[in-house]
């Protein structure tokens, strides 16, 4: 199928994303599971998360008869959806892991994710995948007294957690960068990059099959057990069944509550001309990010347009997801509105695309990676929106687990973690409506002059246990 924008017309809604119109066309479907197979690894999910997994687990052990059963196609979900923001944010609360497993392993987690935005970048260039990646680091702006009381203790702990690279920037320094309105205070964290986040995974999928890894799509797999990957059109029988499902993992036979599928939505302008670039600056491939509750995410693309992103309507009732990505009319109005406020620059730019896609957050926001070495079975994912670089490092820890190697990185903080599951419903719709209700309640308060976060903010984060 082919997607893309005509001049004059409304904006494409949903297609997946615009990083598929990108590219000119939706994948071309490979084959499903044609009956009952064997295999020694079996991967649930071609995202990022189960693609890296077979890419170092092939690189490691050739030998392997490794199988990846996809749902629809290889990045159907937030690997080919997401903000392309490769950034060494942590998957999770510092703070949590630490009263859990101590300081030190937190440390150590928090340089590996750092570590693998380079890891990603430097596969990317030995396989060749084309994917726009420019290591810019990413920019976050304050634009209100308690957005800059909140940046500055950000910045202090990420120098506490063993990142003193971070800085905090001026307005003026700041704007050199991105001129951003209204803008009190910044920070700039040189460990992200921007990248094309479809380009990433397609060519990715590639790779893998060119080392021998067989990817089955159209093949949804309805339950997991010891053993097996069930699916309507037979079964994958393999040792070592590994899950990773992210944002759809509620789909699965009794794993209805182990993660909620949190929506996230995008839109993406038409390109910007020169002129409209002299004044915004932004020249550093830099992705941008502010200090709100209700945060944004945003990056110059390859192409020059502007990708912004948001919450929008954060979660439907009983985990429903719209699956290919059409999003709410008022919620392409916020975002276009977010974007106008920040950069008065791009006032009358056209929006040419909108989306939307499904991250997935586990009950305590702290993702999880393990193997069960006595059933075989394994999972990895709950990224709560830090996805991109954790899926490399969640990839390459499987590896080493279902290898049973002993190395840094199963002897991480996050390895074994199980948070317990999320409430039954109507208990986990009204609690995350609420929640980002608070938010914006709580960024209104602030916007009117507060100095300090909004009691509004504080209340909810400790209700819902967010970080």
């Amino acid at each position: 199928m082919t997607v893309g924008t005509v001049p004059g017309t409304a904006p494409i809604n949903g297609l997946v994303s615009h990083w598929y119109a990108q590219l000119g066309e939706l994948p071309q479907p490979r084959d499903c599971l044609p009956g009952t197979r064997d295999a020694d690894v079996c991967i649930v999910g071609a995202g990022l998360t189960g693609l890296w997994t077979a890419y170092y687990l092939k690189r490691a052990d050739p030998s392997l008869r490794i199988t990846v059963l996809e749902a629809e196609f290889a990045g159907f979900g937030a690997s080919g959806r997401n903000g392309g923001w490769l950034s060494g944010l942590l998957p999770g609360s510092r703070e949590r892991l630490a009263k859990l497993y101590g300081r030190e392993g937190v440390i150590a987690l928090q340089a590996a994710m750092n570590a693998a935005v380079d890891e990603v970048i430097e596969v990317a260039e030995r396989e060749e995948l084309a994917a726009g990646i420019v290591k810019g680091g990413t920019l976050r702006v304050a634009g209100t007294p308690a957005q800059v009381r909140r940046l500055r203790a950000a910045v202090r702990a990420d120098h506490d957690w063993g990142v003193p690279e971070v800085r905090l920037l001026s307005a003026d320094e700041a704007a050199r960068r991105i001129n951003v309105a209204g803008v009190r205070a910044a920070a700039w964290t040189p460990h992200c990059a921007r990248l094309q986040p479809a380009a990433l995974v397609r060519g990715l999928a590639a790779t893998v099959e060119r080392m021998g890894v067989t990817i089955y799509e159209n093949s949804p797999v309805i339950r997991i057990e010891r053993g097996s990957a069930i699916t309507h059109r037979g079964v994958l029988r393999a040792p070592v069944v590994l899950r990773a499902t992210e944002g759809f993992t509620h789909g699965l036979t009794g794993h209805q509550r182990t993660w909620l599928p949190m929506n996230s939505s995008m839109i993406v302008t038409e390109r910007l001309p020169a002129a409209t670039w002299q004044r915004i600056g932004w020249h550093g491939g830099e992705t941008l990010g502010d200090t709100a509750h209700g945060h944004m995410y945003a990056q110059r693309t390859e192409d020059d347009r502007i990708a912004i992103g948001g919450r929008g309507v954060p979660y439907r009732f009983a985990s429903r997801t719209d699956s290919y990505g059409r999003t709410q009319e008022r919620t392409v109005r916020l975002l276009r509105d977010v974007l106008e406020r920040m950069l008065p620059q791009t006032r009358g730019v056209g929006v040419d695309h909108a989306w939307c896609g499904v991250l997935a957050v586990p009950r305590d926001w702290c993702a999880t990676v393990g193997l069960d070495r006595a059933s075989g079975l394994g999972w990895a994912g709950g990224y709560v929106g830090h996805g991109v670089t954790s899926t490399n490092l969640a990839g390459r820890t499987l590896c080493d687990l279902v290898l049973r190697r002993e190395t840094e990185l199963t002897g991480l903080p996050w390895v074994g973690h199980r948070p317990r599951g999320w409430e039954p419903e109507p208990l986990r719709w009204l609690g995350v409506r609420g929640l980002y209700l608070a938010y914006r309640l709580a960024d209104w308060h602030e916007s009117r002059g507060l100095r300090g976060t909004s009691p509004i903010a504080t209340v909810a984060n400790l209700i819902t246990r967010r970080p």
